[in-house]
């Protein structure tokens, strides 16, 4: 288990985070949503160990972020930034190769097998041979989603975890939807899967817990259906939205037209 407890993060006197408390399980998407600036790619730097807590813990397997050697730790979880920028001319092979530098390593035919599924699991195995600096935003939003699982391919003594902020951000529809149906599938392998999103659509489409952030605190956390609705919609964005139900019980939600 992943969790936090009263978990903050403080900078110059202004609290980025403040006072989070939630259980990430292995085998779960756990989308997170809110307003810019409401702390979401925050909470994922604190439970990536990228940043330091200013204010209470984070536990992996009830140990502090803390006590986990940083190769072992690159084990059990993997993070993808928001931002993809590389100034080195690596191929994609490469960079995804990179997220290899912490695992057990195997054979090297073995290796690069590892890293051509990867890639080929993320839509992006036509890309192996480019230099990274060349490919398009998406393109290279795909690569690093290659990387991060590649990092975490091996099984491990413990639950995995993903953290991916924004990975639909640079997308195409089709790529969008590829991501989180991929995201899906490795919650079905039993990795826990962290992913910042924006479009509540999405959420109520894949994820099977939804966390609300607003202004830095927990302001929501449930299933999707029960969470996101027009009050919610309102109160936290200041958007009216249209709750519409589809004849197959899935939920959506509309902006509803001046």
């Amino acid at each position: 288990m992943l969790e936090t407890c009263d978990l903050g993060h403080a900078r110059h006197g202004h609290d980025l985070l403040a006072a989070v408390s939630q259980r990430f399980a292995p085998g779960r998407l756990h989308a997170v949503i809110g307003p810019n600036g409401a702390g979401k790619s925050t909470l994922l730097r604190l439970l990536a160990r990228e940043w330091p807590a200013t204010q209470g813990s984070v536990m992996l397997g009830g140990r502090p972020l803390a006590d986990w050697p940083a190769a072992e730790l690159a084990r059990r979880r993997a993070l993808l930034p928001q931002q993809h920028g590389l100034a080195f001319a690596f191929s994609a092979t490469e960079v995804v190769a990179l997220g290899r530098l912490h695992a057990r390593r195997r054979t090297p035919p073995a290796e690069r097998a590892i890293v051509a599924a990867a890639l080929d699991s993320a839509g992006a195995a036509h890309l192996a041979a480019r230099r990274y600096p060349e490919l398009s935003g998406g393109e290279r939003a795909r690569v690093q989603l290659a990387r991060v699982l590649a990092q975490i391919w091996d099984e491990a003594e413990g639950p995995r975890y993903l953290l991916l902020d924004e990975p639909t951000a640079h997308l195409d529809l089709t790529f969008q939807h590829a991501c989180l149906r991929l995201a899906r599938a490795w919650a079905a392998r039993g990795v826990g899967v962290i992913a910042v999103l924006h479009d509540p659509n999405l959420v109520l489409a894949y994820a099977d817990e939804v966390s609300v952030l607003r202004g830095g605190r927990l302001f929501a956390h449930g299933e999707p259906r029960t969470i996101l609705d027009p009050a919610l919609m309102r109160e936290v964005y200041g958007l009216a939205t249209q709750r519409i139900d589809g004849s197959d019980g899935q939920r959506w939600l509309a902006v509803a037209r001046d």
